[in-house]
């Protein structure tokens, strides 16, 4: 079904051609159908070539097909349905139609091209690559062809050997621009600061009004620390392209490492006009207004960014804490509630639900949030040090027992959990256990002797805790 728009379909001129096409396509099935193909090829590929330019490769294919049936060894029809097969993503049918080209035509490097992208779409990048090298044997100087084999690697993220065809394009014609480009974005990737930066300014020589070229230069110059020259550069970019919504996000970051808070938050608010839906710029905004103390805003932009990504994990955790901020804890404890559920695996929101339920004196539940913390981090001493101080706070002195012993296997050093293992011991009437912790805790750091002294002051007077503290 042909499908266009116009306002003045009476005068617009390219409405009158669309409709002349559609007529002249009409015919072409009748063509067809009548099974007079040999007799109107010329025709035939007059049409299917303006259908191809006006993207309506669907009706190109179904003349193209009776075209190879009709003459199946002129090898450009078969070109032709190969590219209309890419066109509509039928890669497999493509790779065949550009293999029967080759056949009739093996030194047809368009189509060997075709084919070469054809097969990358599969994934057959192997026999891709072998296209490619074919057809650059086949034309060594075909500036279009290296560039595209340079695309290839980019596309693998194979830089290195991506940049090397985009030198050569460069060495056969200095003005192909688009191989600068490439170049120093591949440059970019490499960490080959320097590099990229000399490449993009002669890109900027023969096209000093692209606004992405700009863009490019400010990305390398953020890298290289260069910060005031980078947000100079996206201001230039942002002068050739006011609606530029990436260079807006990207200059509000680099304001807000040089701590032009203000500036930042009014560069987001661009990118929000531009791009309405984009949670990051919201979720930006609000960071800024959390790191300004400014917590009702800040949960306002959280919010909005929730709205659109209702799985936003980072945006739910950093509003929980704006809530745990302004002392609303229920509220932060369903964010964090929530953040855990997006993302089970992230330790900081298992460590936040865990505080705010200890802070809430849910003892229960802050063991349970500290337990899934400890399953992501089993070496994490704060975590062993926090579960075994909640045992204690619950009476489940067996297991407040267990986790000091880790704490002390992850520090031997750290004379609390002696001191809180002891603590322990005494609710037990352990006095031998209780004994030896105090030891290796007053050893460690003579401080916890006068820590000890006011938490036990019955104790004090026993005759063996007098010995160990060094009185008479």
């Amino acid at each position: 079904m042909f499908v266009f728009n116009s306002e003045n379909n009476n005068e617009n001129e390219e409405y009158n051609e669309r409709l002349e096409l559609i007529k002249n396509y009409e015919k072409c099935k009748d063509i067809i159908e009548n099974g007079s193909v040999i007799y109107n090829i010329d025709f035939l590929e007059d049409i299917f070539a303006n259908l191809l330019e006006e993207e309506l490769n669907t009706e190109a294919l179904f003349i193209l097909s009776a075209l190879v049936e009709a003459v199946p060894y002129n090898s450009d029809f078969w070109l032709q349905k190969g590219i209309a097969h890419t066109l509509v993503e039928e890669y497999e049918e493509a790779v065949n139609c550009l293999d029967h080209a080759l056949v009739l035509n093996p030194a047809d490097n368009e189509a060997l091209s075709e084919k070469a992208g054809a097969l990358e779409n599969l994934q057959r990048y192997e026999e891709a690559e072998e296209a490619y090298c074919r057809a650059i044997e086949l034309d060594p100087k075909n500036t279009d062809l290296i560039f595209n084999f340079g695309l290839f690697y980019e596309r693998q993220d194979k830089y290195s050997k991506a940049a090397e065809f985009f030198k050569h394009v460069i060495e056969i014609d200095e003005n192909y621009v688009e191989a600068y480009f490439e170049l120093g974005s591949c440059y970019d990737l490499l960490n080959m600061l320097e590099e990229a930066l000399q490449i993009n300014e002669k890109f900027l020589e023969t096209d000093p009004y692209n606004p992405g070229a700009y863009y490019n230069k400010a990305i390398v110059l953020g890298k290289m620390n260069r910060l005031e020259e980078a947000i100079a550069s996206y201001d230039l970019a942002l002068a050739l392209k006011e609606d530029f919504a990436s260079a807006w996000f990207n200059k509000g970051n680099l304001l807000a490492d040089i701590g032009k808070l203000e500036e930042a938050i009014k560069c987001f608010k661009e990118t929000i006009k531009i791009e309405r839906y984009d949670d990051a710029s919201y979720f930006n905004v609000a960071n800024i207004y959390e790191e300004m103390g400014n917590y009702p805003f800040a949960i306002k932009y959280y919010t909005e960014a929730i709205k659109i990504n209702e799985t936003y994990y980072e945006a739910f955790l950093s509003r929980g804490v704006c809530y745990e901020s302004l002392g609303s804890y229920i509220q932060a404890l369903q964010d964090y509630t929530k953040a855990v559920s997006i993302s089970a695996d992230n330790i900081e929101g298992w460590l936040a639900k865990a505080e705010i339920e200890y802070t809430l004196c849910e003892y229960k539940s802050s063991i349970l949030s500290y337990k899934e913390a400890q399953r992501i981090d089993n070496t994490n001493y704060d975590i062993w040090y926090n579960l075994a101080e909640l045992y204690m706070e619950v009476g489940d002195l067996q297991s407040g027992i267990a986790a000091y012993n880790e704490c002390i296997k992850l520090n031997p050093s750290d004379a609390h959990s002696y001191y809180g293992k002891a603590k322990v011991n005494i609710m037990l009437s352990k006095t031998k256990e209780a004994l030896e912790c105090l030891k290796s805790a007053f050893k460690l750091d003579p401080a916890i002797r006068n820590e000890f002294v006011k938490d036990y002051p019955e104790i004090k007077s026993s005759k063996m805790f007098k010995k160990l503290l060094g009185e008479n």
